[in-house]
């Protein structure tokens, strides 16, 4: 389930990482009495804004700190644009500096990366779907990011759908064994879904009263006599597996409902921000 305020608790893990016993350098520097100065936070790439949560849970830790928001999440801005201003005590601000940038820039890649693959869906019913491929401890922040650059997340964890996976198969001994266990184990309500990765396992798959599959790694080709099994069962499609922005275009056409990239949040890279005086 997603709980962006428990995932918050990472910050004050992140503070503590980069200040176990204080700021060495600024506290030599700066006795706490000085005027009060400005900070801005720029973008030094195009991006789409994403991490206020994060921002401004990191600022709270300094009470003498007013921040001020010139692009909310969502946001698209360009190079040079500022997306916060910070006003306070100097020492203040250098000590968070460093931990409000790596959330910021960490989030605003992912909702980049998103939101340039949304645009590619724009006018189709396709949605694009994260997974669980997120770094440890930010999969609270990192699903937010996603859901900012336009996407939508799927399971949060393991407690939050059923997914049949290789392995699950490979232990339960058929495709059938695994199917008939989760549909005894869940309520009527909790669809199953299924990996398959050729389409005899997508008949077997059906065959067992599968409410969905997920197509991985398989072909055009394979993927468009998958869709047409929908004339005879219902069922929703899901395509994963080396998904980029060519084979993108290639699925458009295709009678499929979703689509999960990992790389939405374990490939997406940060965008280059700075925080200035």
């Amino acid at each position: 389930m997603f709980e962006l305020d428990k995932g918050l608790e990472i910050v004050e893990l992140a503070l503590k990482e980069d200040m176990p016993a204080g700021d060495i350098t600024t506290e030599a520097i700066f006795s706490g009495e000085e005027a009060i100065v400005s900070a801005r936070v720029e973008t030094r790439k195009s991006c789409v804004v994403a991490g206020f949560p994060a921002v401004e849970k990191a600022v709270r830790h300094f009470p003498d700190i007013e921040l001020s928001v010139f692009h909310g999440d969502g946001d698209f801005v360009s190079v040079g644009d500022i997306i916060y201003t910070l006003t306070g005590n100097p020492a203040s601000i250098l000590k968070v500096e460093r931990t409000l940038l790596n959330f910021l820039q960490r989030l605003s890649g992912i909702a980049t990366k998103t939101r340039a693959v949304v645009n590619l869906l724009d006018g189709t019913r396709i949605r694009i779907l994260d997974t669980r491929k997120t770094a440890p401890g930010m999969r609270h922040l990192e699903k937010y990011a996603v859901r900012v650059g336009g996407g939508h997340n799927h399971r949060f964890s393991l407690s939050d759908g059923i997914l049949i996976k290789e392995n699950h198969i490979r232990a339960a001994g058929s495709i059938e064994n695994a199917i008939q266990h989760c549909q005894k184990y869940a309520s009527h309500l909790t669809k199953v879904e299924i990996e398959v990765e050729n389409l005899a396992q997508l008949d077997e798959a059906l065959s067992a009263g599968a409410n969905g599959v997920l197509l991985d790694n398989m072909s055009t080709e394979e993927i468009a006599a998958a869709c047409g099994r929908k004339e005879n069962h219902s069922f929703f499609i899901e395509v994963s597996g080396g998904i980029s922005e060519a084979r993108i275009a290639e699925l458009l056409p295709l009678n499929i409902d979703y689509i999960s990239m990992g790389a939405l949040t374990h490939s997406a890279g940060i965008i280059d921000m700075t925080l200035l005086f």
